[in-house]
């Protein structure tokens, strides 16, 4: 059954996490902003399916992204480069709706920005434009049930604050009920701007791709003095988020991508990797996140090196090559993890560390219900937790997340308190999960 089939995508009654009906829904999300201009039809299946098979189940990807936007055969997105225009002759609508169709029979969702968040800060799409072009996606995608909308497209939410309100009030009140986010720039999160906004049914934040000393660079993408810059600290977001009124849901939608530079502009600069990657999905989980979505450089580009000679972000892998990167591989591990619980009526729990969470690389995150603690320690140090708040016993397991194995090694009693210490791996970064749940 495809995951709709059990009802529409809607938020929990909790307001922190996601269902398709009565069944929660683990949002485990991969960007692939470009698929629409840089791939053919049959390389978008070999995508999608290699990523549905590996656990995934919403594709984020741009509509119009680049500008003049074409597919790879040439055809163009809109008639003069005006968003009141769609070309329809030309066959990239034709194309795009037939990815978004493989999609639906693979069970995906796609996650889809009208437009990137540059095309609105640049002007080019703005209140004139913008109604016939919303008429035309509502249209072709509105009634479709693998669809999600995000407004912006790593933009800040005040470079056209109403053009994007204007955006998500129509994605939401007349589709057929599809759930509407927000991608903003990077260290921020949508609820900075929307998160009483209507329209807005979850945020997303973008942890982004620099390391804790990145802080400025001089590029781009720059903070300026934002006091909310957590560095690699993505679960800050969550906890801030949650903390808002209403609570809403919240995602971190761009954390440090798989290969891409640490800060993204610097080529001398060292690459992110797949244990990293890592990091931030089960910080951002264990803080309470309703998913995680996953980035790998390549495929975020589909860099093609028998099409092109360079890439952005010193990309080195063909995107064939990047579709078998391990850390890509890995994320359904936390996903499983997850699905084996009642998820979402547990939450961060913190306060049953005892002793220090640890700060940056040996912070160790706890996320906890009724009948299950899980604990991830990144850099492999001792900890201990106190459990004086439970009763009875529970078995104890280390889960590897590089291979999703669980290895017994005992039993923890409620009323104690037990210290842990990961087995240092003989080769790669030491991060485990332990995995407490009740006995029988």
């Amino acid at each position: 059954m495809k995951p709709w089939d059990y009802g529409k995508l809607r938020v929990s009654g909790n307001h922190r996490y996601l269902c398709t009906g009565d069944r929660p829904f683990f949002w485990l999300g991969d960007t692939a902003w470009l698929i629409f201009g840089k791939l053919t039809e049959k390389e978008a299946y070999t995508y999608l399916r290699n990523r549905k098979e590996k656990g995934y189940n919403v594709i984020q990807a741009t509509l119009i992204h680049e500008w003049p936007q074409k597919n790879i055969d040439g055809a163009h997105a809109l008639k003069n480069e005006d968003y009141a225009s769609p070309d329809l002759e030309g066959g990239y609508w034709q194309r795009t709706e037939r990815i978004v169709s493989m999609a639906e029979e693979l069970g995906l969702y796609m996650a889809l920005l009208p437009t990137w968040g540059g095309n609105v800060s640049s002007g080019r799409l703005n209140l004139e434009n913008a109604d016939p072009y919303l008429d035309f996606l509502l249209e072709r995608f509105g009634q479709r049930p693998n669809v999600i909308w995000l407004v912006g497209g790593d933009v800040k939410g005040d470079a056209a604050p109403e053009v994007f309100r204007h955006i998500g009030k129509r994605l939401k009140e007349e589709s057929c009920g599809q759930l509407v986010g927000f991608h903003p720039f990077g260290r921020t999160s949508s609820s900075l701007w929307f998160h009483e906004e209507p329209w807005l049914d979850f945020n997303m934040f973008q942890s982004g791709h620099r390391r804790y000393d990145q802080t400025t660079l001089g590029a781009w993408d720059d903070n300026g003095k934002n006091p909310d810059n957590y560095g690699e600290d993505n679960w800050r977001y969550v906890k801030r988020d949650l903390a808002r009124v209403p609570q809403k849901p919240t995602v971190d939608g761009e954390p440090s991508y798989e290969q891409i530079v640490q800060g993204l502009h610097d080529s001398s600069q060292p690459y992110w990797q797949s244990w990293d990657t890592r990091r931030y999905a089960y910080w951002s989980v264990f803080a309470g996140a309703f998913g995680h979505t996953f980035g790998d450089n390549a495929i975020m580009q589909f860099f093609n090196k028998e099409r092109e000679t360079k890439g952005a972000f010193s990309v080195w892998q063909d995107w064939r090559e990047a579709l078998h990167n391990i850390g890509a591989m890995q994320m359904a591990h936390l996903k499983n993890l997850m699905e084996s619980v009642d998820y979402q009526n547990g939450s961060a729990a913190q306060h049953l560390l005892a002793g220090e969470e640890g700060e940056k690389y040996d912070r160790i995150s706890v996320f906890a219900g009724e009948d299950y603690i899980f604990c991830y320690d990144y850099s492999g140090r001792p900890f201990a937790l106190d459990l004086t708040e439970y009763t009875g016993s529970f078995d104890a397991y280390w889960m590897d997340p590089v291979t999703g194995a669980y290895s017994y090694f005992g039993t923890a009693n409620g009323g104690e308190q037990a210290e842990y210490t990961p087995v240092k791996r003989l080769e790669g970064h030491s991060d485990w999960v332990l995995a407490l749940r009740r006995k029988a």
